[in-house]
């Protein structure tokens, strides 16, 4: 999940006018872009779907999610056509909606940057190109691209999980205990960056609460980092009666360590302090287990 401007559009004429575009995509540092967008009345009828998708119950939202890919898929090529599958990509991570699902998104999103690739990021590859290689790199979708610069992208998930892999650190919980991740050998460690005002993170703090009551004897270790003030996530965490420790990284310091641009984000490290799963967005108790075995629990 990342920051989105969902606005309001003014039919005029067959076409759709916004003071800001679909699905504006931010780091949780950003707070405001405007930009000119101009949408066809085929455009905005996929773009209010997509702005409507976390309305949706999960049955529903998948296959909403699949056919909004189809449809997306249709459109001639266009920079709009870019902005609605790659807007469809970043939501159709929030959760479990189905490997087929998400596999059409994945080709969708490929097709729309080979129809209409767009230019390098002050040397760093575009966000679409970065959003597709993750797909590939963390969801094991198929993509092909003949583009340079999802070569870039690809090798810039792998070192960034190369960082990760080195990363230490040391942060206070809301209790006052310090917590250094390398200090926890022996412990299946679950890293994971939320915000109260994050709905997907909201949404998998129930789950993460039930598998942390499950397995706390076992050795499973939850390290929840927010960025927030304190006063701000402590009557949230007691509210939520969330037990696992939440730690604050005022500054941002361990979120810029681990290349954290969207929450939720997750790292499971296994008992050799190995990193060993990783999700880019929301996971549901069940994609979660399946994480957690990848480090030894079962």
């Amino acid at each position: 999940m990342r920051l989105k401007i969902l606005v309001t559009t003014v039919l005029t004429a067959g076409l759709c006018t916004s003071a800001a575009g679909l699905l504006l995509f931010y780091s949780p540092t950003l707070r405001a872009q405007t930009q000119q967008i101009v949408w066809t009345v085929q455009e905005k009828l996929i773009a209010d779907q997509i702005n409507g998708l976390r309305d949706l119950p999960d049955d529903v939202r998948a296959r909403v999610t699949k056919q909004l890919a189809l449809d997306i898929r249709q459109l001639p090529a266009a920079q709009n056509k870019l902005r609605l599958a790659n807007g469809l990509a970043n939501l159709s991570t929030e959760g479990d909606f189905g490997r087929d699902t998400l596999q059409e998104v994945a080709t969708t999103l490929a097709d729309a940057l080979r129809e209409t690739p767009v230019p390098a990021e002050q040397s760093q590859p575009a966000a679409p190109y970065v959003e597709l290689a993750q797909l590939v790199r963390y969801e094991h979708m198929q993509a092909s691209l003949d583009d340079p610069q999802f070569g870039a992208a690809m090798r810039k998930l792998e070192a960034d999980d190369a960082r990760r892999q080195l990363a230490d650190f040391t942060l206070v919980d809301l209790h006052g205990t310090k917590w250094t991740l390398k200090e926890l050998t022996g412990k299946v460690v679950v890293v994971n960056f939320w915000a109260t005002w994050c709905p997907p993170c909201r949404k998998e703090m129930p789950d993460l609460e039930t598998l942390y009551k499950r397995f706390k004897d076992q050795g499973l270790v939850i390290l929840a980092i927010s960025d927030e003030d304190p006063r701000k996530v402590k009557p949230f965490v007691e509210r939520e009666k969330v037990s696992y420790p939440i730690l604050l990284d005022p500054g941002r310091k361990v979120n810029e360590l681990f290349e954290v641009e969207g929450i939720p984000k997750s790292f499971v490290y296994d008992r050799t302090g190995k990193l060993v799963a990783q999700s880019i967005d929301m996971r549901t108790q069940k994609q979660f287990l399946e994480m957690l075995g990848h480090a030894g629990i079962q």
